[in-house]
């Protein structure tokens, strides 16, 4: 997936003059806001259940290789096999060769991000062997030649006429009177496209959202069936996981379990909680006949014992990028790679470098909105300020930014010259602004009055300055109220 991070700003720039987004991204935000609020209101225990779901995954990457060497062994001795891929290069000929060797020439996969990652899509079909996407969202987006934007709702980007166009374009042999007026036209009109692709299919690739090191299982959730259909179905089963994605036993599993869909989509659970372990055994209905787990590295162990470990505590709901009020418009293609939101603004520069992704960390306004909403409390505020200060130290902001930083810094070193400062600055604002209310154009202040005014601060000097003046205002009237009072009671002895 080409990477277009380094140009956030001009992304951001096309997307907040994009109608059409803008239209989808200010329908869709405030209804997960609402469901969520809805789902977490119902669970009187969701916050002591964030702290356990927080101590799950600390104890599971203190003791990464363990529990990733138990589940490995579970999954072998389940008949399946177990593919250690170091980087995205290993994990696409991982893959490729399960593939071949199947003598697959179509391959149905379920929503997998990690998949996105290591660009599988685009080494299948290089090497002659087609991908079907079979989430409702990720088929309308093959269609379009586009790229996911969201992380659980991969088509948040476009409107219901952009869905009737697609399908027009790309299903040629519609009727012309056949309506998309609701969303059930849409997805029968999937649903019919893609039964077939779902029986021809030789390998069936998943993603995962958690691996079970007490079991050997792989689980998913979706709300389409689409999964399940993509596992079972198939005579080979490719599970595509990362490694931050192994939990210790069953029982943590289903902790984290009633964290994700509340978090997520504001459901109590996904309408398909699926468990797959190894290959199908004798007696079983359905299940593949091998079973491979390609498990991904692809920098995340760097990231342990580091500042950033936090970051593989995510559990991929989006709470975070539901809630962001950078996402919310400009939408995720603006991120420029596969992690959008505030959660890609901390791993992004993980996998891919901060030489790349710079602009991802900055792109906050630091309200902790998403840390808030974390239901694994990952302090992404903090991770964000820990990218900022290496790429400070690196010497990757613009020379304009660093000289700043380095005047403020001088400055908050020394108080008095810094109240000194604020002072004279202050007042010849509002010397300046006094009748305007606001500045629509100011020398050295461009890039915040481009788009929006500058308010004109009111005579009366720095916040400090009136702070202080209320306290001595406060401590006056507090000794007058005394003094009347002893007053009064001396007044009412010489009464008696």
């Amino acid at each position: 997936m080409h990477v277009t991070s380094p140009a956030f700003k001009a992304n951001a720039a096309r997307a907040l003059a994009d109608p059409g987004l803008q239209k989808a991204l200010g329908r869709s935000g405030p209804a997960f806001h609402a469901k969520r609020g809805r789902a977490i209101a119902a669970l009187p225990e969701f916050q002591q259940l964030r702290d356990i779901g927080r101590d799950i995954k600390n104890h599971t990457l203190a003791n990464l290789d363990f529990y990733l060497e138990a589940y490995a062994a579970r999954v072998e001795a389940a008949g399946g096999r177990v593919h250690w891929c170091s980087t995205a290069e290993e994990a696409r000929a991982a893959v490729l060769e399960i593939c071949r060797k199947a003598g697959a020439r179509t391959v149905t996969k379920g929503k997998s991000m990690i998949s996105e990652e290591l660009g599988v899509n685009e080494h299948l079909e290089a090497n002659g062997i087609e991908p079907v996407e079979t989430d409702l969202g990720e088929y309308i987006l093959q269609l379009r030649k586009e790229p996911p934007s969201h992380i659980i709702g991969p088509a948040f980007h476009l409107n219901r006429e952009d869905w009737e166009d697609t399908f027009r374009k790309s299903h040629v042999d519609l009727p012309f009177d056949r309506s998309f007026a609701q969303r059930r036209d849409i997805l029968e009109e999937a649903r019919v496209r893609l039964r077939a692709r779902f029986l021809a299919a030789d390998v069936g690739i998943t993603g995962a959202n958690f691996l079970i090191a007490e079991t050997g299982s792989s689980v998913i959730v979706t709300n389409e069936g689409n999964g399940d259909l993509t596992q079972t179905l198939p005579r080979v089963h490719v599970v595509l996981a990362s490694i931050e994605k192994v939990v210790p036993t069953l029982e943590d599993c289903t902790a984290l379990l009633r964290l994700l869909a509340r978090s997520a989509t504001g459901q109590e659970f996904s309408v398909y909680t699926t468990f797959s372990t190894g290959v199908r055994r004798q007696g079983d209905l359905d299940g593949p006949e091998e079973y491979h787990v390609v498990l991904v590295d692809n920098g995340r162990s760097n990231m342990v014992g580091t500042e950033f470990q936090d970051m593989l505590r995510c559990i991929r709901c989006a709470a975070c990028m539901n809630h962001c009020p950078v996402y919310g418009v400009t939408g995720g293609h603006a991120y420029g790679w596969v992690y959008p939101g505030p959660m890609g603004s901390v791993l992004t520069p993980s996998l891919i470098g901060v030489d790349k992704a710079g602009h991802l960390p900055n792109a906050s306004t630091f309200c902790g909105r998403c840390e808030s909403v974390c239901p694994v409390k990952i302090p992404l505020p903090k991770l964000m300020r820990h990218w900022r200060e290496r790429e400070f130290e690196r010497h990757l902001t613009p020379p304009t930014q660093r000289r700043a930083l380095r005047l403020w810094a001088w400055l908050a070193k020394r108080p008095e010259a810094y109240r000194l400062a604020m002072r004279m600055g202050i007042g010849a604002l509002a010397r300046l602004g006094r009748g305007k209310g606001a500045f629509s154009k100011l020398p050295g202040a461009g890039g915040w009055t481009e788009g929006r005014d500058l308010p004109a601060p009111e005579p009366g000097g720095t916040f400090m300055d009136r702070y202080q003046r209320q306290q001595r205002e406060r401590r006056h009237g507090e000794r007058r109220q005394g003094g009347n009072r002893q007053g009064g009671n001396r007044q009412g002895g010489n009464r008696a």
